[in-house]
């Protein structure tokens, strides 16, 4: 993709007006903009941040039962419409290290009430974070133990490595099947592994979607600190591949079978 990247650089770095410029900010935006009209992809970006602090994801702190569940039920919604029709919203997906940890709490607070219902709307309109290590669990919840499906592949580009991601045969808990209805719910800030699972079930053709078309992001996105200086460069290091399509969700983003306004996607589900 960098083809003529390496001559836009050069070129900006004679250009007076770019050395010109006066404050960090204004040169991050015009480098962001150069960046942009070479190679257009809109994740790849330079800014400017005197402040800027590493985000370290969280680590699963010991909880004791009742906090944990307290912080469920602030990133999980869960109701039972009429109808017998579940409706499910998670605003981040949880990795497998956290999943297996609260497993058993997880089964009792939320999925066995969500598996005896007829049909389940699943929201991921707000979802903007998770882990991928959590696609192949939600996905394997609504296909069959047997046999194994190939789900994604996520190439890596600092390790130059390609991981294949499968169903998984055995799973805490009941499957909700692979013959009940199944809609998901997008807006255009269902972001990164939200979108990968969308687009999974939807190729698979277990689920249909309703909503606004996704942010087209990425599985994995790094900030590299420009030598000693406060510029940082963001830059996408994954990609995802899927099997049936041999194409991606990123950049373009997932594009839902019914398009309608994020806000009236629930009602038109």
């Amino acid at each position: 993709k960098l083809v003529g990247m390496k001559e836009a650089i050069e070129a900006a770095s004679s250009n007076t007006d770019v050395l010109n410029i006066p404050d960090g900010e204004s040169l991050a935006n015009v480098l962001s903009g150069g960046m942009q009209t070479t190679v257009s992809d809109p994740r790849l970006m330079v800014s400017f941040e005197p402040n800027y602090v590493p985000v370290v994801p969280p680590k699963m702190p010991p909880l004791p039962p009742e906090q944990l569940i307290a912080v469920l039920q602030t990133s999980i919604k869960l109701d039972i419409l009429e109808g017998n029709i579940g409706y499910l919203r998670i605003d981040h997906i949880l990795g497998e290290e956290v999943a297996e940890k609260i497993g058993p709490l997880l089964l009792d607070l939320v999925w066995n009430k969500i598996v005896p219902t007829s049909a389940l709307i699943f929201d991921l309109r707000y979802t903007g974070s998770g882990d991928i290590s959590g696609i192949p669990y939600i996905v394997s919840y609504f296909t069959e133990a047997e046999p194994q499906i190939h789900i994604d592949s996520i190439y890596d580009r600092p390790s130059n490595t390609t991981t294949k991601l499968f169903s998984m045969s055995t799973l805490l808990g009941n499957r909700y099947g692979t013959t009940k209805p199944l809609i998901i719910l997008t807006s255009k800030n269902t972001k990164g592994i939200a979108e990968d699972v969308a687009y999974c079930l939807q190729k698979l053709k277990r689920a249909t979607i309703v909503g606004e078309k996704t942010a087209g992001g990425s599985v994995k996105v790094d900030k590299f600190k420009v030598g000693d200086t406060d510029f940082y460069v963001t830059v996408p290091t994954a990609k995802s591949i899927n099997p049936i399509t041999g194409s991606t969700w990123e950049v373009t983003g997932v594009t839902p079978e019914v398009e309608v306004n994020a806000e009236d996607a629930l009602a038109t589900a």
